[in-house]
């Protein structure tokens, strides 16, 4: 077991029994997976631009990333049925608390002008987004073998039935939200 996930169980959870009243540990909420996402718009002009954000996605969940293809043909924006159109990983389990772990702990402190991230970005079932203008604030990601600096979209799969809960149970976990 790892350092989150041993304070998940020591920590959050009787936490989060006490506010919101379970009976069992079961029913408290806790993270399924973490999604990591990046469109790459210019892979329809560039081909190797898929290779560099596949490289980056690879450095910074620590396994092989799924391109995803285009599911359907758009004239105007040049784009064929079955080209790739982006990169993505699912973490879950050890993978996911190490992620969230080196988010929260280094990765958050390196953005630019960080003072929390937003409320706003949970979906109305606990679940949670939120986007990086810029892959390189990993430190595993070198910058002089990215072509671009391109961003990449965070979800965090939750168990929670509301946002409430959902939000109760990331910020236990470390994540620092915007106080406003």
């Amino acid at each position: 077991m790892n350092r989150l996930s041993e304070h998940y169980t020591q920590v959050v959870v009787p936490a989060l029994m006490k506010k919101f009243n379970y009976s069992s540990p079961m029913q408290v909420p806790k993270i399924d997976k973490i999604v990591l996402n990046t469109g790459v718009r210019d892979a329809v002009n560039n081909s190797k631009a898929i290779q560099f954000v596949e490289y980056a996605m690879n450095r910074i969940s620590g396994q092989k990333p799924v391109v995803t293809r285009a599911k359907k043909s758009i004239a105007a924006f040049k784009l064929r049925e079955g080209l790739p159109i982006g990169v993505m990983v699912t973490m879950r389990k050890r993978r996911m608390y190490d992620f969230l772990d080196r988010f929260v702990s280094v990765v958050l402190p390196r953005v630019r002008d960080f003072r929390g991230v937003p409320r706003k970005g949970f979906d109305g079932r606990g679940n949670y987004t939120m986007g990086l203008k810029e892959q390189i604030v990993f430190p595993e990601v070198e910058i002089d073998k990215l072509d671009q600096i391109r961003g990449l979209d965070i979800t965090f799969v939750t168990t929670a039935k509301t946002d409430e809960e959902g939000f109760e149970l990331l910020e236990l976990m470390g994540m620092p939200f915007r106080k406003n």
